[in-house]
């Protein structure tokens, strides 16, 4: 991976080329934030870099995932009592060439086995001492990248981390995970934790510049590269979010005076239930944009506004109107502290249905 195929984020490729020119590279390091955002790229392209400057012939090696010395580890199902990721390398080598963005969503739809337990186990570490037991094929560094580090269970990150404290020498350790929340604090302390951001929107904006909805989808995917890749190639998500939303705002509309048409809103929950967790996130975050810009609608912004809903007749002067600074603050909370609950594993369904209900209230409060 090179760091010119990298999108956006300057400055941690900056600060990685200096650390690696200037022989500073630590040799453990975790790589956090979401996998959308590049966090395999930069893991990738730091990779090479090392090697590169160790022999220079060795580039073609590292972009086609065949050097010798580099080595993966990823969460895998367990067969047999078995869970090496090695059995499924060249499914992992697969997906990665064909967009290093993906997500452990995708992992686990590549392999066709959604309804899996996907973990790193302690065979899976005892595994990753051996191969760095043994002497660098070409003289020089060993690599191991870790793709998901937090879905190691107790006993792997437990034998992970006496390899961090007593690695091979010339070795070097990257972990990549979303978030430092089910990492051990042991293994944080011992790593040099690198933050990976969402991607600037400009940039993404520049990757789609000859699309048609490049800005809308920019703001949708919310710095989220795999994200902004699916929706530019497929519009049937953008279009979905559409629906469910209207759908959601029509019943709050109506509750007031049909009270049944709150079963409606719990068959509206219970959809959005049935989709992984990413994307349901990824639909709240979607749906605070949206009243974002009814409001700024509502107060004269017009030239801001760069999407306005019009599906299945949907009046979005109207809409507007009715959120304003009295409730857009309670909206945003509630939205906010759905995703984060639904972020720690709660029963969506109920977080959803509890949400949906209280717009009902919010969405005709009086302006002050």
């Amino acid at each position: 991976m090179k760091w010119e195929q990298i999108i956006g984020q300057q400055s941690i490729k900056n600060l990685l080329q200096d650390s690696i020119q200037d022989s500073r590279v630590g040799h453990a390091q975790l790589f956090v934030g979401e996998e959308g955002f590049g966090v395999l790229p930069l893991a990738l392209a730091m990779a090479q870099e090392i090697f590169e400057k160790e022999n220079p012939a060795s580039v073609h090696k590292v972009e086609n995932l065949n050097h010798l010395d580099l080595h993966f580890s990823f969460p895998v199902f367990s067969e047999k009592n078995v869970s090496l990721s090695k059995r499924f390398f060249d499914n992992f080598r697969e997906m990665v060439l064909e967009n290093p963005y993906s997500s452990f969503d995708d992992w686990t739809s590549f392999l066709e086995s959604e309804n899996k337990q996907f973990f790193i186990s302690a065979d899976e570490a005892e595994d990753i001492g051996q191969r760095f037991n043994l002497k660098s094929f070409e003289g020089g560094s060993k690599i191991l990248i870790v793709w998901r580090a937090d879905k190691m269970n107790d006993a792997a990150a437990n034998k992970i981390l006496k390899f961090l404290e007593e690695p091979p020498k010339n070795t070097f350790i990257i972990l990549c995970a979303p978030s430092t929340n089910d990492i051990l604090p042991t293994i944080l302390s011992r790593c040099q934790i690198v933050n990976v951001p969402r991607i600037n929107d400009e940039d993404i904006l520049d990757q789609l510049q000859n699309h048609n909805s490049a800005k809308e989808i920019a703001y949708q995917a919310q710095g989220d590269w795999n994200l902004a890749k699916s929706l530019s190639e497929n519009n049937e998500g953008a279009s979905e979010f559409e629906t469910l939303f209207i759908q959601w705002v029509r019943n709050a509309f109506q509750a007031k005076k049909k009270p049944e048409v709150l079963r409606e809103i719990v068959k509206w929950a219970r959809q959005i239930s049935e989709w992984n967790r990413e994307k349901q996130m990824k639909f709240l975050n979607y749906c605070i944009e949206i009243f974002r810009l009814a409001m700024l609608q509502n107060y004269g912004n017009d030239n801001l506004v760069y999407k306005k809903l019009s599906e299945g007749n949907f009046n979005w002067q109207s809409f507007s109107k009715f959120i304003h600074g009295a409730n857009i603050v309670s909206i945003v909370e509630e939205i906010t502290d759905a995703s984060y609950h639904i972020s720690r594993n709660a029963n969506s369904k109920i977080v959803l249905t509890d949400m949906g209900i209280k717009l009902t209230r919010y969405i005709h409060k009086a302006s002050n």
